[in-house]
């Protein structure tokens, strides 16, 4: 089977994380701007590759002023890092539906890899005549790695925030059409 070519469905897509807050709960966001390759070799999983530009200053925890704070110079630097990547570098199926996508993660110029444990949903025809697929993605990096390491000490012990981020995917995606790039 030939490489095939998903166009990313934003609208049907999350890129989410959530990570400690005082240390008792957690607080979840996500970004709404983001864009994307995906090519799957479903013979050959080694042969597939995704590619992930994701707009910093587009974070979102639905709280404008902690929204603004992580945009600025304590934790993303959207001014000067505007644009947070993902580039696979090896996709490896551990399932039926299933499959480890190693890659590395850049976040404020610091480059470091990631492995996302990665379930494929299934693929589906659309109303459209179009065709889907599904998949759901998660891991976990310590903020600090990247360079985010503004904190304050809490007068009860530990901190405000926690230093693991967990990072959610959903993504859903659409074949391309024949003769068109992903």
């Amino acid at each position: 089977m030939a490489i095939e070519n998903w166009n990313f469905d934003p609208v049907h897509s999350e890129i989410g994380f959530s990570v400690r807050h005082l240390m008792i709960s957690k607080v979840r966001g996500h970004f709404a701007k983001w864009s994307g390759t995906l090519a799957v070799d479903e013979a050959n999983s080694q042969n597939s590759h995704v590619s992930v530009e994701i707009d910093a200053a587009s974070i979102s925890t639905k709280e404008d002023q902690r929204d603004n704070h992580l945009r600025s110079a304590d934790f993303l630097d959207a001014e000067n890092y505007p644009v947070i990547k993902f580039e696979s570098t090896r996709v490896e199926k551990t399932g039926d539906s299933n499959f480890k996508v190693t890659g590395d993660l850049t976040i404020r110029g610091v480059t470091k890899p990631v492995v996302l444990d990665v379930e494929y949903a299934g693929r589906s025809k659309d109303p459209w005549g179009g065709e889907r697929a599904g998949f759901t993605a998660k891991t976990s990096i310590e903020r600090k790695n990247y360079g985010l390491a503004w904190n304050m000490a809490l007068e009860t012990g530990g901190v405000l925030v926690g230093d693991k981020v967990e990072i959610n995917l959903e993504i859903e995606v659409v074949k391309a059409m024949a003769g068109r790039a992903a």
